[in-house]
């Protein structure tokens, strides 16, 4: 059995990739480029292919599936960038994969107090050897009230590693969590708006969640509020935050996620002039703290990533249930 792997990095999935692809019996075909229309046919012959964030369109589907290719794994959890409706229409299986969600609590927790301390303020005034203390004063998590929108695996754990620091803990979850009740409260979305300080977004992004914080929601924010996603940048929009941010009515923001970021993210885009509407309007403000999609980013996710990427794959060809199936 044959998997094309795209965007194949040398410098920490290499590793992982060849051991799993040798360990399931695999023959493994590789580029450092992204899929597209042009080079779909790289994967000519093989059984499966493996992505990341690159858009698959319908038309790279019906090529891949014109050279074989029977399934289509994103190496995410997000799987937005694939369009499923269609990948079912034409029978060809797609998965996504979970990883171990440690590491991107502890990065949202991190994001918290950095933005709390205005830690980007402090290191951008170190760098001109400028160590005023002139608004700099910063406030304690444990002091605040923190909500939580969305309790999957790494809200979950959010909220476990957050009850530590002493801040009131609040969440919203379509469903009670037996787990998260141990830690927080569960209220509606508009509760917990009202009466945040922090407000942490762990969701998925699909029709539903699409800028679920607009500007209805960001009008029933407690004023000054800080809002973090360590998500996906579409949960936001981005006009709606530039404005709450404009008005006073939201304090802050830390975003590990932009709207449009694909393209820019994992690129080297240093000498490109940059056309993203989110970057412009958000990355020069003190009060907001931009990184670059890294809250996945440690070792074992990355390990994750690979081997159930590939793990999906070996249960396709032996016939069995597929876990992560999303077509």
């Amino acid at each position: 059995m044959k998997v094309f792997v795209y965007n194949y990095r040398r410098f920490d999935e290499e590793k992982y990739f060849q051991q799993y692809a040798e360990e399931f019996g695999f023959e493994l075909g590789y580029t450092k480029e992204s899929p597209t229309i042009d080079n779909c046919g790289l994967a000519d012959g093989c059984d499966f292919i493996s992505i990341i964030t690159t858009p698959i369109t319908p038309e790279m589907m019906d090529r891949f599936k014109e050279g074989g290719v029977r399934m289509i794994s994103t190496r995410t959890i997000g799987y937005d960038h694939i369009d499923i409706a269609y990948a079912k229409r034409i029978g060809m299986t797609v998965t996504h994969i979970t990883y171990d969600p440690e590491g991107v609590a502890e990065y949202t927790v991190m994001m918290m107090l950095m933005a709390i301390r205005k830690a980007k303020n402090i290191l951008e005034r170190g760098k001109d050897n400028d160590f005023t203390l002139d608004g700099l004063i910063g406030g304690e998590l444990g002091d605040m009230s923190v909500g939580i929108i969305g309790a999957g695996r790494i809200g979950r754990s959010v909220l476990r590693d957050l009850s530590g620091f002493g801040c009131r803990l609040y969440y919203c979850n379509r469903s009670p969590s037996e787990e998260a009740d141990r830690y927080a409260e569960r209220v509606d979305m508009d509760e917990l708006l009202g009466m945040c300080d922090v407000v942490s977004l762990h969701l998925e992004l699909n029709k539903d969640t699409f800028h679920i914080i607009g500007p209805e929601a960001i009008s029933k924010m407690k004023k000054g509020a800080l809002i973090v996603n360590t998500a996906r940048g579409p949960l936001i929009d981005t006009d709606a935050l530039a404005a709450g941010l404009d008005s006073g009515q939201v304090g802050g923001a830390a975003l590990d996620v932009i709207e449009d970021e694909f393209g820019l993210y994992y690129y080297d885009c240093s000498g490109r002039e940059l056309d993203n509407k989110a970057l412009k309007v958000l990355r020069g403000r003190p009060n907001v703290l931009i990184t670059q999609h890294m809250a996945f980013y440690y070792e074992n996710a990355i390990r994750d990533m690979v081997y159930n990427s590939l793990y999906g794959m070996k249960m396709l060809a032996d016939g069995k249930e597929i876990p992560y199936r999303l077509a």
